[in-house]
């Protein structure tokens, strides 16, 4: 009774192996991989109500078309975009991130690109500080 309790076993040991391996991408000619130019961007000091907009650009280096499928930040205060379209090998694409200049003072935030690539989760990030705003004296 033992034996025929253990063929079930190892069929399913097996398909669940298969299962596994073809969802890797490998089959499909390659895997995608994305590289940055620049993974951080420092604004330096910038104006309060000011531009703080950067784009960062990336590759995909690899062999399959590389799907960015959601980017997040660490904060509401820090916005990014990006196409949802395909980036096919060799080719570019960019991720877009703002920043409100709303609040006065340092900052430091992360942005985590999810995608397809072989390479894993990308973290980018932006610094800065945001002056007070000056206000007009008259004389």
């Amino acid at each position: 009774m033992r034996k025929s309790a253990f063929i079930p076993v190892l069929i399913l040991i097996a398909m669940t192996w298969t299962a596994c391996n073809q969802g890797s991408g490998k089959g499909s000619g390659g895997d995608a991989s994305i590289e940055f130019d620049t993974i951080s961007h420092n604004f330096g000091a910038v104006e309060f109500d000011g531009d703080a907009e950067v784009e960062f650009v990336f590759i995909n280096t690899g062999k399959a078309p590389l799907l960015v499928s959601h980017v997040k930040s660490t904060c509401g205060c820090t916005v990014p975009t990006w196409s949802k379209e395909p980036v096919n090998p060799g080719k570019k694409g960019r991720i877009i991130v703002s920043f409100d200049t709303h609040r006065i003072g340092a900052f430091n935030k992360s942005i985590y690109v999810y995608s397809n690539a072989s390479n894993g989760v990308q973290r980018l990030s932006i610094s800065g500080k945001v002056n007070r705003r000056e206000l007009d004296q008259e004389s």
